[in-house]
């Protein structure tokens, strides 16, 4: 076996070895409060929030779940909060492509963390880019009130979830809510705020204070049901328009309301008959190296996501560390913006380095994605980027002035943006290439993907240099064993925090996947898309020359 088959061989165990750490740490998610949770849940007659969305969504049709990570290994002093409480993704009832936001009862009893704030207000912005109609499962205690001042008055708050349910009325997207449990104070506003309102007797319940509140601001003593159940907010209040005596019923009459909406708009983003990539995907499992400092070819990425593994370059010979082209996705026609990994060689001789961006490769893809609007063609950004190029020769070329056409570009962009993250994704070239900060409609990271100011050793030999010259101004004095035990330890903290999971926990990425479901799943987010016309006329302002 020769070394380069021993490099695939050992880069596809690394990627199965992080595909099994994924869907051991999801399985777990999935169990949202655990089993005796669950259990008690079942007991009162009631599905669980996965239960719930699988039997809404149709029949073997995919269901592209965002934020299963959202919160993950926070907040351990409160017992954690698995997928930030929610259950949220796009999905199809009754043939149309759906918004679904559940909350989960068997963590917290649904309550409010942050980050449940940070992902329902995610979920909805994704509803209102791509115009998706959203249905709320709804069933929640509220605000977790041992951490209300981070969660309840701020604009990126609690409150902001009730603005959106207006604009998107005023917007003409449908909301539905299902109240199948708690529905308390504030967050009654939601469902009154959605179009129709069902409620399911005996576990339904809405009340801007409970019971216990009642008696306690005003001395009345009432039950839950009578104070704001089904029966209550169907037949005195007015407030919900259908009762049902299971969450099945009411479900089903969700897929019967969704069926009769009419026909969304489209953005006329052009799709040809999907073909399948004539190089085989699974290869990509032994393509991406382990060490992520090994150089690769992007282009054989790119083949083996695009149908007939056809990529037409865009000013192939130029600008050669980044690659711009026209390609189909599952049919979609998008325009791609890769970083290449591999040695390149400039026509003038010069060596660039994979993974850099140089003042060539920032005007390519600044001109490329200026194209792509121009043919309203959607753009698909694949990072594995480590940053701008550095030194005398590029500053006094005006590599600053470069990179920020290509940030400019990508900021004013309208066509809709998507962005993978295959490998690093580090500094100013997160940005560059159309990090979380500059809109993507959806953001995906691969297992191995790293996010992060700069690499992790080059952040780690600063940060001691930084620690070990505070000490010395403090008369202190650091052996060579003490200065290489805290760069270990100075290392592997900063490394925790270049993970794709880091990153998902805190919603920097919408969700981690299989590098085999990408194609699948940037179709299905094209699709979405697909439903919200581009309205906005593109324009650059100005910009260095």
């Amino acid at each position: 076996m020769d070394a380069q088959q021993l490099d695939m061989n050992r880069n596809e165990d690394a990627m199965r070895r992080s595909l099994s750490t994924l869907k051991q740490r999801l399985s777990v998610i999935e169990q949202g409060g655990g089993k005796k949770n669950l259990e008690k849940v079942r007991q009162k007659g009631k599905l669980t929030p996965r239960e719930r969305i699988a039997y809404l969504l149709d029949k073997d049709t995919p269901f592209n779940e965002i934020g299963a990570f959202a919160a993950y290994e926070m907040y351990p002093e409160h017992g954690g909060c698995p997928a930030a409480g929610t259950v949220g993704g796009i999905g199809y009832i009754s043939g149309r492509q759906c918004m679904i936001v559940a909350n989960d009862m068997t963590v917290k009893a649904g309550a409010w963390f942050p980050m449940t704030g940070k992902k329902n207000l995610r979920l909805q912005e994704i509803a209102m880019e791509n115009r998706l109609p959203v249905i709320y499962l709804v069933d929640s205690a509220g605000v977790y009130l041992p951490m209300q001042d981070e969660i309840f008055p701020d604009k990126e708050h609690f409150g902001r979830i009730f603005r959106n349910n207006a604009r998107m009325s005023a917007m003409g997207i449908t909301q539905i809510a299902a109240v199948m449990g708690s529905c308390v104070a504030g967050g009654a506003y939601l469902p009154i705020m959605s179009d129709e309102v069902l409620m399911v007797e005996g576990n339904g319940s809405i009340f801007l204070a409970g019971p216990y509140l009642v008696k306690a601001a005003i001395g009345e003593t009432i039950d839950a049901e009578t104070l704001g159940g089904a029966v209550t907010h169907t037949e005195i209040s007015g407030i919900a328009d259908y009762k049902f005596d299971s969450d099945e019923e009411c479900l089903d009459h969700i897929k019967k309301i969704v069926s009769k909406i009419g026909e969304p708009a489209s953005a006329g983003f052009n799709r040809a008959t999907p073909a399948l990539p004539e190089k085989d995907p699974a290869e990509l499992y032994s393509m991406i190296p382990e060490d992520s400092t090994r150089p690769y070819d992007m282009l054989e990425i790119i083949h083996r996501l695009v149908d007939r593994s056809e990529f037409d370059q865009y000013k192939e010979d130029y600008g050669k560390t980044i690659l711009c082209g026209y390609a189909r996705i599952d049919g979609w026609a998008v325009g791609i913006v890769a970083n290449q990994r591999k040695m390149v060689k400039s026509k003038k001789g010069e060596m660039q380095m994979g993974g850099v961006i140089y003042n060539d490769s920032a005007d390519k893809a600044a001109r490329f994605i200026m194209n792509c609007n121009q043919k309203k063609i959607p753009l698909v950004f694949l990072q594995d980027v480590t940053g701008f190029m550095v030194g005398s020769r590029s500053e006094h070329a005006g590599i600053i002035k470069d990179g920020a056409k290509l940030v400019n570009a990508v900021a004013n962009s309208v066509v809709p943006k998507f962005t993978v993250i295959v490998g690093n994704s580090y500094g100013a070239g997160n940005y560059a290439m159309c990090g979380k900060a500059y809109d993507p409609r959806f953001i995906y990271a691969w297992p191995n993907a790293k996010i992060a100011v700069m690499g992790g050793e080059q952040a780690a030999k600063t940060l001691l240099q930084i620690q070990v010259a505070s000490l010395k101004a403090k008369g202190e004095e650091i052996t060579p064993e003490e200065e290489k035990k805290l760069l270990n330890e100075i290392t592997a903290r900063y490394n925790s925090q270049t993970t794709p999971y880091y990153a998902a926990a805190r919603l920097w990425v919408d969700e981690i996947i299989d590098p085999l479901d990408t194609r699948k799943i940037l179709s299905e987010s094209i699709a979405a898309a697909n439903n919200a016309p581009v309205e906005d006329t593109f324009s650059l302002g100005v910009f260095q020359v």
